[in-house]
C-alpha cells in the first residue's frame, strides 16, 4: 500500500492554517504514514505526529491573545537573538513531553533546521523532539540560535520552506504539501489603513523576499498543493489563529475530491474513511 506524506511548511502566524488541513484530512479518514516540517509546520506537525489528535492543538491556541503571547515571550538580548525561548521551549515540553524523542512518535517525523554558520539544511529526525521543534521554529534575530551536536541552528525555512523532498527520502509514496508563504508582495491591510510594520511582520516579510523562488523550488514533486488564503493575515498575528484554521479548512475542503480521485487512481488498495 503507498504510503501518505504531509509536509507542512514555514510561515509563522499564518502556520497555524496547518490545523485546519489536519481536522479537514482527519474527518476525511485520510491517512497520514509521515510528516515533515518547517518552523511553525514543525510544531503541528511534531504535536499531531506524538498523538494523532488534532484537537490538542485546536484547544491550545483557541482564544490566543496578544497577552498571551506576551506572557511566553523571555527577553534576553543575546548575541544572537532578543529572544531567550525559554518559555516556549516549556510550553512545548508539556504539549510534546520533554523526554519524548522522535522514534516515540506514533507517526514518521522530521523537521528542518539552518546551520546558520555554513548554511546548510538540517534534517533532524533523531534524538529529542523538542530541542528539534526549537531549533525549526528559531526565527533568525528573533530568537538565539540552539546549539546542536556542535552546530548553530536557526529556522528551516531558510533553506527549506515546505520540505517535500525530505518525505521523498522518507519513503513516500504520494504527498500534500500545505504553504502558507504568502506570494509577493505581501500587504496584511487595507492601503488607506496602513500602517508600518512590526519586527515580527519586518524579519519574516525580509524572509519571504529573500527566499520567494525557493517556496516554488520546495514544492516541486508534491502530488497536491494546499495553499490556504493566508495573505492578509500577519505574520505576527497569532491572536487571530480562528481565521487561520478556517482558512486552512476551507482550502483542504475544496482539494478533498482531487485528493480523493488521485488516491485513488494511484492506489486502489487504499482504504480512505474512519
Amino acid at each position: 500500500m503507498k504510503k501518505i506524506g504531509l509536509a507542512l511548511g514555514s510561515g509563522a502566524a499564518r502556520g497555524l492554517a496547518h490545523i485546519g488541513v489536519l481536522e479537514v484530512l482527519q474527518g476525511e479518514g485520510i491517512p497520514i504514514d509521515m510528516i515533515s516540517g518547517t518552523s511553525m509546520g514543525a510544531i503541528i506537525g511534531a504535536v499531531y505526529a506524538h498523538g494523532r489528535n488534532i484537537s490538542i492543538i485546536t484547544d491550545l491556541v483557541h482564544g490566543l491573545s496578544r497577552r498571551d503571547l506576551i506572557s511566553l515571550t523571555d527577553l534576553l538580548p543575546s548575541r544572537s537573538g532578543l529572544i531567550k525561548g525559554k518559555k516556549i521551549t516549556d510550553l512545548l515540553e508539556v504539549v510534546i513531553g520533554s523526554s519524548t524523542r522522535f522514534a516515540d512518535l506514533k507517526i514518521p517525523f522530521a523537521c528542518i533546521a539552518t546551520d546558520i554558520v555554513t548554511g546548510e539544511e538540517i534534517v533532524i529526525n533523531q534524538g529529542s523532539v523538542v530541542d528539534g521543534v526549537r531549533a525549526s521554529i528559531s526565527i533568525p534575530l528573533l530568537f538565539s540560535a540552539i546549539k546542536w551536536q556542535n552546530r548553530y541552528l536557526v529556522d528551516g525555512g531558510l533553506v527549506n520552506p515546505v520540505p517535500v523532498n525530505i518525505l521523498k527520502t522518507m519513503g513516500a509514496d504520494f504527498i500534500i504539501a500545505v504553504n502558507v508563504a504568502p506570494n509577493l508582495p505581501v500587504t496584511t491591510r487595507k492601503r488607506k489603513k496602513l500602517r508600518g510594520p512590526g519586527i515580527v511582520d519586518v524579519i519574516m516579510n525580509t524572509i519571504y523576499i529573500g527566499n520567494s523562488s525557493l517556496v516554488k523550488h520546495s514544492l516541486e514533486g508534491a502530488d497536491i498543493r494546499i495553499e490556504p488564503q493566508v495573505r492578509h493575515i500577519g505574520a505576527g498575528d497569532f491572536h487571530r489563529a480562528d481565521d487561520c484554521i478556517i482558512q486552512g479548512k476551507q482550502a483542504t475542503q475544496e482539494l478533498i475530491p482531487r485528493i480523493i480521485q488521485r488516491l485513488e487512481s494511484n492506489n486502489k488498495n487504499i482504504r480512505l474513511g474512519s
